[in-house]
């Protein structure tokens, strides 16, 4: 076995997928050529250390290169990039946008700094935001000269469509809120059942005139007596007309027991009388 064969069939030997005859041939020439050997044992020290250590992490711009070789349509424009990039800061993108818009700012070198730029101008708007400025001379004026034409302020009057619409809801704005929907919710249920119940026609107007009508009844009674002494006069008749009854059925048993009592006195005459009846009937003889 030549040199450049061994070199050859290195990586097969060291896969294990070397023929018996080929594996002993390249054994043979390994222990035979100083060379060949000390190539297969540097080779064998290589794989031991990249086995034992651990690989490095993969960047975004390797990952973005890998993928602009092997997979060119998905990759974004500049103009695409810049109009995505509001999305981007607001956190509105989409998974499979955002890694996109992630791999043209690490493959872009003009495109790279422009999100950093935009943190940094929004936040010095911010910043400045905060602080008073003071307002120019003359700007005032200018600005009615624009406006009006005029550096004199006028009463500027919103139109009367406008003020309509203001009004209107105004008005509307104790009704619909949320504080008075529990009370218009009980108004409309009690509405409900007054117009099913009360209500002749099933109508608002039905239940004022049954409420009339009832008002009248009211009075009417009223106006006659009260509801109470009614009551207590009802109640004392009853009572009276009960007591008369007991005493009018204890005169009828008294008066029954005198009646019987006076039947048996003259139905049993006395015998003293009987005698004398008796003696007297001779001397008439």
């Amino acid at each position: 076995m030549l040199c450049h064969e061994f070199e050859d069939q290195l990586t097969d030997y060291l896969d294990g997928t070397l023929g018996v005859e080929a594996h002993k041939n390249f054994a043979e020439h390994a222990m035979r050529c100083p060379l060949c050997h000390d190539l297969l044992g540097e080779v064998k020290s290589t794989l031991v250390a990249c086995s034992a250590s651990e690989a490095p992490p993969a960047g975004v711009g390797l990952e973005a290169r890998i993928l602009m070789k092997t997979m060119p349509e998905t990759a974004i424009t500049c103009a695409e990039f810049e109009d995505y990039l509001t999305d981007y800061l607001d956190g509105f993108l989409v998974a499979p946008l955002y890694h996109r818009w992630e791999r043209h700012a690490a493959l872009c070198e003009s495109c790279s700094e422009l999100p950093g730029d935009v943190v940094r101008s929004i936040g010095a708007c911010y910043t400045y935001k905060q602080d008073e400025l003071t307002v120019p001379a003359g700007l005032e004026a200018r600005i009615l000269q624009s406006t009006i034409g005029n550096v004199l302020p006028q009463q500027v009057r919103a139109p009367f469509t406008s003020r309509l619409v203001e009004w209107v809801r105004g008005a509307l704005d104790p009704i619909v809120s949320p504080q008075l929907a529990t009370v218009a919710t009980m108004l409309l249920v009690a509405v409900f059942v007054l117009t099913n119940t009360v209500s002749t026609d099933g109508s608002v107007g039905g239940i004022y005139h049954a409420s009339l009508q009832l008002a009248q009844r009211t009075a009417d009674k009223a106006t006659r007596s009260s509801v109470v002494p009614d009551g207590m006069k009802n109640l004392e008749g009853s009572v009276d007309d009960l007591m008369g009854t007991d005493k009018a059925s204890d005169t009828s048993d008294e008066a029954n027991k005198n009646q019987n009592q006076a039947n048996q006195n003259n139905a049993s005459p006395n015998p003293q009388s009987k005698r004398k009846n008796n003696g007297a009937q001779p001397k008439g003889r």
